[in-house]
């Protein structure tokens, strides 16, 4: 087994002591992807969903069958949701709660690949890969949502962690075996958490062509031993959920289970209703979200082909790895910019002993120069149009926004010009680290407290208690999970992926039998003209839709909306 020198005697990359880069670089991490959090509620698409979920889970403790309002859940796996109740077990406020998963997982993914660079070569190419990752847009951005993606993304970089020490600096079938069952808690976290066992694939290749720094370990019933704990997760889920739907006959847990193991994973895969995109759309998100690394691969390309015709195997198993996901999740039709987010880590990991060279390079640092400008003039451009010369365009862009979000914007990008100016050409990828240290802290700090009334539907609701009173009880039709979420004092809605024709039937129903004590809270559309507008109050806008009050005086008789919509139709998955 290779033995990596300990961090005190490491190269240092800027001060004296290695050490203390690491535990700077820790806090700058911390600092990047923390920032904020508390400050906003959950946003749409994803993130109400599952906090809603969670919070439903920690008030009926009903952890196996997850609910959205009174219907299941079926899309994804509790685990997630698991997390997040367990985040609040343990903080007491949702609004931290629902972000901690994510910024634990993006933290984790960061010290993964550092340390395993650091095995491989050396800690001064360690850190730039771990810095260029953080610095990365897309992982930066994902990694301060409250979506599933980023979950995934840590346990896939966890099992491929512990693969990788058993393959390229093992043999360590103690970190196999970490490999395949943090690869099986991928899968109850997402199904595609399977995907990490595709770095097999490059090392069956590799051990038979003989690469160099490859292990060799032997002894069959280890590797079966060890495949075998990847289902060791699966089936703690799996089997608890399978008895239970068993033993309570409920139909809606059979369909449940159904549709969780096979329309939301093989169906989904092969014959997906959404997200339809072309063949080659990962490579467009591979050159615009992953900027500023994707400046790099120019450069990084064939660096890595010599290495590969050297036959280095340290470079042909992350590479290879990443290559086959992306390759995966073209073969589908259904395309998301996540779904190849975990390839990320290893991507930074491969151009780990390139970066030191690549970041001395005039055409690079060129690159990233003028990345810094373009973006942060961009910003100065629509600010200063937006409040000026206000174009059409921008109108529709503002529509619902707080104007003072321009002067963010303004400030945001005179921040990124002046790190450019400062540091010019020469510490060029310094100052991009400065223009995203302002760009994520202002967004954090600032963005979240302005974005988040309209975006998290908080105000909305608010206003709706003001208008029926604290004791009224809101039926809630047509409604989103932010709408539940952040829905004040009693509330009661008609299903979520119920057609709005139905929902309607069912709410004005409802209405009629205490018409004193109840008012409709409604999405505009699925009122149709069953509703008359001058005897409704309009409540206000959020998330560019148009909610509305009503009570029984306002409803038009004999009438149901034609719109057969639901509110699960434009929800991404």
């Amino acid at each position: 087994m290779k033995v990596c020198p300990p961090l005190s005697r490491a190269r240092p990359l800027w001060l004296r002591d290695a050490r203390w880069e690491l535990l700077l670089f820790g806090l700058f991490a911390l600092l990047l992807l923390g920032i904020g959090i508390g400050l906003r509620d959950p946003w749409p698409s994803d993130e109400p969903r599952f906090a809603l979920v969670a919070r439903l889970m920690v008030e009926h403790g009903q952890w196996l069958f997850p609910h959205r309002g009174h219907e299941l859940y079926p899309d994804k796996p509790p685990v997630f949701m698991w997390l997040q109740a367990l985040a609040y077990r343990l903080t007491g406020h949702w609004r931290v709660a629902f972000m901690l998963p994510s910024l634990v997982a993006g933290l984790g993914a960061l010290a993964l690949v550092y340390d395993l660079a650091r095995r491989l070569w050396n800690h001064r190419s360690a850190l730039l890969a771990a810095a260029s990752l953080l610095l990365t847009i897309h992982f930066t951005y994902q990694m301060r949502d409250a979506q599933i993606d980023p979950l995934l993304l840590g346990w896939i970089t966890l099992a491929n962690y512990g693969l990788l020490r058993h393959l390229l600096l093992g043999p360590s079938w103690r970190w196999f075996a970490a490999g395949c069952f943090f690869a099986g808690v991928g899968v109850v976290t997402k199904g595609v958490g399977v995907l990490a066992l595709l770095m097999l694939i490059p090392y069956l290749v590799a051990r038979r062509g003989r690469w160099r720094m490859l292990a060799l370990p032997r002894g069959g019933w280890r590797w079966a031993g060890g495949l075998m704990l990847f289902f060791v997760p699966v089936l703690g889920w799996l089997v608890p959920m399978l008895l239970a739907a068993r033993a309570d006959g409920d139909p809606q847990h059979a369909a449940y289970v159904q549709n969780i193991l096979f329309g939301q994973t093989l169906h989904r895969y092969a014959a997906p209703t959404g997200h339809l995109q072309p063949p080659f759309y990962f490579l467009g998100i591979i050159a615009v979200d992953w900027l500023p690394l994707s400046l790099l691969l120019p450069w990084a390309i064939p660096a890595w082909w010599r290495r590969l015709k050297r036959r280095d195997a340290r470079f042909l198993l992350p590479l290879g790895w990443v290559v086959l996901v992306v390759l995966f999740f073209s073969f589908s039709a259904g395309k998301r910019d996540v779904y190849i987010l975990p390839a990320l880590p290893m991507t930074a990991l491969a151009l780990a002993p390139l970066l030191p060279g690549l970041l001395r390079r005039q055409g690079v640092r060129m690159a990233i120069l003028a990345l810094t400008v373009l973006l942060a003039g961009t910003m100065v451009v629509v600010a200063t149009l937006a409040m000026t010369a206000r174009p059409a365009w921008i109108g529709k862009l503002e529509q619902g926004l707080d104007p003072r979000l321009w002067w963010l914007l303004l400030g945001i990008g005179l921040a990124g010009l002046a790190s450019a100016a400062l540091t010019r050409l020469r510490h060029a990828p310094l100052g991009w680290l400065l223009f995203a240290s302002a760009l994520w802290s202002a967004y954090g700090l600032c963005g979240y407290p302005l974005l988040n009334g309209d975006r998290s539907a908080r105000d909305v609701m608010l206003r709706a208690r003001t208008i029926a009173g604290p004791d009224a009880t809101i039926g809630l039709l047509a409604w989103k999970e932010q709408n539940l979420l952040m829905a004040q004092g009693p509330v009661t809605e008609f299903g979520f992926v119920k057609p709005w024709p139905q929902q309607y039937a069912q709410a004005v129903g409802w209405l009629r039998q205490a018409p004193a004590r109840r008012w409709i809270f409604s999405l505009d559309e699925a009122m149709g003209h069953c509703v008359e507008r001058q005897r409704a109050i309009h409540v206000g806008q959020a998330n560019r839709r148009e909610w509305w009050l009503f009570r029984a005086d306002a409803v038009v008789p004999n009438c149901i909306p034609g719109q057969a919509g639901s509110a699960a139709d434009d929800h991404a998955d």
